[in-house]
């Protein structure tokens, strides 16, 4: 597998989204992504309760922890690469957590308007 060029959706480089719990594809901090990556993990969201409640809800826990492949669980505030497609579900159901522009992955607009981003962009 091997990581398409990681350029931001703003068209700089990709800024890292989280170390600390570690997030990505590649789990190496940044929202990467190959052509392996189904999913479109590309999305750098900070997660709010109301996200990971819904997530959870749709078959997608985030929040509780999974010792065995290094996964702490996430808590509101944290920072995560989630699917673009997901994140679209979460804005029709009201719930979409605010994204990181300069950490979420240009491959994000395949599938996500720049101007839908911008709306929900952190400060």
């Amino acid at each position: 597998m091997q990581p398409l060029p990681s350029r931001n959706v703003l068209g700089g480089p990709l800024k890292p989204c989280s170390t600390a719990p570690l997030t990505g594809f590649f789990r190496n901090g940044h929202c990467d992504t190959c052509a392996e990556d189904e999913g479109c993990h590309t999305v750098c969201v900070e997660v709010t309760e109301e996200f990971l409640v819904y997530s959870r809800a749709i078959g997608n826990d985030l929040s509780t922890p999974v010792p065995e492949y290094g996964f702490p669980g996430l808590q509101p505030g944290d920072r995560w690469c989630v699917c673009a497609s997901r994140w679209l579900e979460c804005i029709d159901a009201g719930v979409a957590s605010p994204v990181a522009l300069g950490s979420t992955h240009e491959r994000t607009l395949e599938i996500v308007p720049l101007a839908v981003l911008q709306q929900h962009a952190t400060a």
